[in-house]
C-alpha cells in the first residue's frame, strides 16, 4: 500500500460510513404515479450525479436519506450517485451514510476512484454482485476533516472544466452524425456530385439515362435467369424440348411511385427486386471461435455502412454443406434483417475481404445485376429515406424488429445513371475516410479525458491535489471519535431494548 500523506489514515468503509443494504419491497407496492417514496433499483436509475425516479413505493423495506451515497452492488458493481431526498432502495443498491466528520462527496469521489477494485471482488455466475460484508471491508483512505472539503472543492473545480470539454466533444460527435446523415440524403437526392445530365449538357455529349440503364438491367436479369435455369435442367438430365419453360420467369415488382418524390433529370425509381438477381438469407449453422471460413454476423455490420471484422468473427469449415452457395461475392450488399428497432436494416457492401466469407441467418445477401452499384444502394438504405422506409415496413416483435426479404425486394431505389453512381460512391468513400479520421480523433480524446478524470481522482486521494495543513486534526483522531460515538450509541440502543422488554412484562 502506498505511503499516506501526514495526518491521513487508512480505514474500511464500515469504519467511516453506515452501510445500508437495499431490499426489494413487495411488487404490489410499486407504482408509476408518484405515490410514496421514489424507488431506485440499480444503475439504470442513475444520472451523472443524482438518480431520476421512474417508480415509487408505498411500503419501503430499506430507505436512504438526503446526503447518502447510493452504490450499485450488482450487475454492474461500483457505479455511484447521491441521494437528494428520502428514497426506497432495492437489493441492487446500498446506501453509504458517512459518520459525522466525514464529507459525503469525499466518500462519493473516492468510491468512484476505487470502483474497479470493488468490482474485482464481485462474484456470481449469472451476474456479478458484492455482499454487504465485502462492501463494508472495502478499503478507503481518510483525510483530516478540514482537508476533505478542500479536496472536494478542487475535484469539482477540475471535473467541471473536464465536463465542459467532454460536452464539447459530444457536440462534435453529434454534429458528425448529423453531417453524415445530410451527406447520405444529398447523395440519394442527386445533390452530392454533378448529375450526369448536367455534365453531358456542359460537355455537349449524350449519356445513358437511368430508365435506359434499367431496361438493360432487366434484360440481363432475365438472361441470367434463363441461363441458370437451363443449366439446372440440363444438369438434372431433363433438357427442355421447347421454349415454354421461359414463360415461368417471374417479372420483378416495379415501384409504386404515387408518393415518391421527383428525381433529378436522368434518374428513375426501381425496386431492389428489379435491380438484383439474388436475395438470399444466410446460414443458421452453429459457428465456432475457430475455423476456416469467417461468417459475418449482425454485429459486423456497422451503422456507418462499413463491415468490421477485427476480433469479432466466428467460423465454419471449408467443407460446410452450404458452400459455395452461401459464400459472398465481391459487390454483394449485406442487409441486417433482425436487430433492435434502431439498428435493424443497417446495410453494407461486401468488397471482397475477408475471402472466402459467408454470412449468418440474421443477414440478407443481395446480388445486383451489372450496372447497379451495391455501395450506392447501401447508402440509400442507411440514409434518412431508407430509415423512414424501414420504420414503415418493420415487423416489431418482443425485443426485436424484423424486415424480411420480400419487403426488402420492394424497397424503391432512386437510381442515377451508371457513371453517376460511381461518382457518388467515390464521393461517399472520401467523406467516410474524413469522418473516420475525425471519429478516431474523438475516440482518442474520449480516452484521454477519461484517463484525466481518473488521474484527478487518483491525485486527490493520494494527497496531491491540495496542500496539507499541519494544524488540521489528524484523521486518526476522527476515527477514534467515530468509534467512541458508535460504542456510546450501541450502549444506548441496548439500554432502550432492555427498558422496552421490562415494560412488556
Amino acid at each position: 500500500m502506498r505511503e499516506l500523506p501526514k495526518g491521513w489514515s487508512a480505514c474500511s468503509l464500515d469504519e467511516c460510513c453506515t452501510v445500508i443494504s437495499g431490499q426489494s419491497p413487495p411488487g404490489e407496492t410499486y407504482n408509476e404515479e408518484g405515490i410514496g417514496l421514489p424507488f431506485y433499483q440499480g444503475k439504470s436509475d442513475f444520472g451523472d450525479l443524482f438518480p431520476t425516479p421512474r417508480n415509487w413505493c408505498t411500503k419501503p423495506k430499506k430507505t436512504a436519506i438526503d446526503g447518502d451515497v447510493l452504490i450499485s452492488v450488482r450487475a454492474p458493481v461500483g457505479p455511484t450517485n447521491l441521494s437528494n431526498e428520502e428514497c426506497c432502495i432495492g437489493r441492487g443498491l446500498a446506501a453509504l451514510r458517512p459518520f459525522r466528520g466525514v464529507e459525503t462527496r469525499f466518500v462519493l469521489y473516492q468510491m468512484r476512484s476505487t470502483e474497479q477494485q470493488l468490482a474485482s471482488v464481485a462474484t456470481g455466475s449469472t451476474f456479478s454482485a458484492v455482499s454487504s460484508q465485502q462492501l463494508k471491508e472495502h478499503h478507503l483512505v481518510l483525510a483530516p476533516s478540514n482537508e476533505q472539503p478542500r479536496i472536494v472543492d478542487e475535484i469539482e473545480k477540475q471535473l467541471t472544466r473536464l465536463d465542459a470539454a467532454t460536452a464539447a466533444l459530444k457536440r462534435v460527435q453529434a454534429n458528425l452524425k448529423r453531417y453524415r446523415a445530410s451527406v447520405l440524403k444529398a447523395a440519394c437526392e442527386g445533390r452530392l456530385v454533378p448529375t450526369e445530365a448536367e455534365l453531358a449538357r456542359k460537355e455537349g455529349r449524350d449519356y445513358e439515362p437511368a430508365d435506359k440503364l434499367l431496361q438493360r438491367i432487366l434484360r440481363e436479369r432475365r438472361a441470367r435467369w434463363e441461363a441458370d435455369t437451363l443449366a439446372k435442367m440440363q444438369a438434372s438430365g431433363k433438357p427442355p424440348k421447347d421454349n415454354h419453360w421461359k414463360q415461368k420467369y417471374k417479372e420483378p415488382s416495379a415501384p409504386d411511385t404515387t408518393n415518391l418524390p421527383p428525381l433529378p433529370k436522368g434518374w428513375c425509381w426501381a425496386t431492389v427486386d428489379q435491380l438484383s438477381w439474388r436475395v438470399q438469407y444466410g446460414t443458421s449453422a452453429k459457428c465456432s471461435e475457430v475455423g476456416e471460413v469467417p461468417v459475418l454476423r449482425m454485429g459486423n455490420i456497422q451503422v456507418d455502412g462499413s463491415i468490421r471484422t477485427q476480433g469479432n468473427l466466428k467460423f465454419l469449415p471449408k467443407a460446410h454443406a452450404e458452400f459455395p452457395e452461401l459464400l459472398l461475392d465481391s459487390g454483394d450488399l449485406i442487409f441486417n434483417r433482425t436487430n433492435s428497432a434502431e439498428l435493424v436494416g443497417k446495410s453494407a457492401a461486401y468488397v471482397g475481404e475477408p475471402r472466402p466469407c459467408s454470412f449468418a441467418s440474421y443477414l440478407i445477401r443481395v446480388s445486383f445485376v451489372a450496372g447497379c452499384d451495391s455501395s450506392y444502394v447501401a447508402s440509400c438504405l442507411n440514409s434518412v429515406m431508407g430509415r423512414e422506409w424501414i420504420k414503415s415496413v418493420v415487423n416489431q416483435q418482443v425485443g426485436q424488429a424484423n424486415v424480411n426479404g420480400t419487403k426488402l425486394k420492394d424497397f424503391s431505389v432512386p437510381v442515377p445513371p451508371e457513371a453517376e453512381q460511381t461518382r457518388i460512391a467515390g464521393a461517399l468513400g472520401s467523406v467516410q475516410i474524413y469522418m473516420d479520421r475525425l471519429g478516431s480523433a474523438c475516440s482518442t480524446q474520449n480516452w484521454r479525458q477519461e484517463n484525466l478524470r481518473q488521474a484527478i481522482l487518483r491525485d486527490a486521494f493520494a494527497g496531491q491535489l491540495v496542500p496539507q495543513d499541519p494544524t488540521d486534526e489528524p484523521a486518526s483522531a476522527l476515527l477514534e471519535r467515530i468509534r467512541a460515538e458508535r460504542v456510546a450509541s450501541s450502549k444506548k440502543t441496548v439500554a432502550r431494548k432492555a427498558l422496552s422488554k421490562r415494560g412488556q412484562r
